[in-house]
């Protein structure tokens, strides 16, 4: 029969409660106990049985995290700084894909509601801000990367709106003035922010806002060619394009080049996230950098805080973006 936390007990002259108070690091045990407690653990070669002791403390310490792709770089990165940090304090980082779908998201949050996990963070969500409110009030969540209006919940992201401004900027420094937008129809908050940085860049440098130099359909990688033909058509082309994700500009820059336009050369183009592919086209992508790995972590780090806390940080966190200029810029 395997060896019990009585045995251990027994065998180190001390009671249940004491090997119990060693277990767990606790303070109120004397060094002469605690060096019997543990002689006797290693002695007996005793496994303490984890997984009971959390169910009944009903915690788990593991996290989930949902995301609606695997496929994109972005969300690896994160994933990545939050399981950096969760390795260094004694919790693990479980992932599911929702593919942008509320049925699946619905049902991969169950995994919070029956207490499989401690918490959840949703790398953007379906759930509007009502929702999320009711959520927060009673389960550990946080969002991460993309925010949601209105919703009083623990958020980390970048300032899409000044990290667009700063991209439109550059190109407004490199003497452009003719600069179309590559954006989406969605009302995530990201999207709206980036677009509003796009038109206040404009402004700020006197530059007049001209709607046939903007294409909003979805993110997905097709309607930045789309884009890219819409703008060729157009009496006066624009002389360079922001797109508010990299995926719509690597697509803007394979179909510039099917139509003999060279990207850093004929036009400048420029993306938002800065992906592992920004750095493999030709040309390469100048792009708005995310820092990945510093959200991921910071989610993290605050999630378990108000793990442990009485009163929950709902603060919307923002993170240093950065401007990396590449050769489809010119540079």
């Amino acid at each position: 029969m395997s060896t019990t936390i009585k045995d251990v007990a027994r065998e180190a002259g001390v009671s249940v409660a004491t090997v119990s108070r060693v277990l767990n690091g606790s303070c109120n045990v004397s060094e002469d106990s605690a060096k019997k407690v543990n002689e006797t653990i290693e002695r007996l070669n005793y496994s303490p049985n984890f997984l009971g002791r959390n169910l009944r403390k009903c915690e788990t310490n593991v996290i989930l995290c949902i995301m609606p792709t695997s496929e994109h770089s972005l969300y690896s990165k994160i994933v990545m700084g939050m399981q950096s940090y969760a390795s260094k304090v004694g919790y693990d980082i479980i992932t599911a894909v929702s593919y942008g779908t509320s049925a699946a998201e619905i049902r991969q949050m169950n995994m919070l509601f029956n207490k499989t996990v401690d918490g959840v963070v949703l790398l953007g969500t379906q759930f509007d801000a009502e929702a999320l409110n009711n959520l927060s009030k009673n389960y550990n969540v946080a969002l991460c990367c993309e925010g949601v209006v209105g919703a009083d919940v623990l958020t980390v992201a970048v300032n899409d709106e000044c990290a667009a401004y700063d991209a439109v900027n550059a190109l407004i420094k490199k003497g452009h003035k003719d600069i179309a937008f590559i954006g989406t129809n969605s009302e995530g908050v990201s999207s709206v922010a980036r677009e509003n940085g796009y038109k206040r860049a404009l402004a700020d440098a006197g530059i007049e806002y001209r709607e046939d130099f903007v294409y909003k359909e979805t993110y997905d990688y097709d309607c930045g060619a789309r884009a890219f033909e819409s703008f060729y058509k157009l009496d006066k082309k624009p002389t360079a394009i922001f797109a508010v994700s990299d995926l719509l500009a690597i697509s803007a820059i394979h179909k510039a080049s099917e139509m003999g336009v060279k990207a850093g050369k004929d036009i400048a183009i420029m993306g938002f996230d800065n992906i592992s592919m920004c750095e493999m086209m030709i040309p390469t992508v100048s792009t708005v950098e995310q820092p990945c790995a510093k959200m991921g972590e910071l989610v993290i780090a605050k999630l378990i805080e108000n793990m442990n806390s009485s009163v929950k940080d709902n603060k919307y966190y923002t993170v240093e973006h950065k401007i990396i200029l590449r050769q489809s810029t010119g540079d």
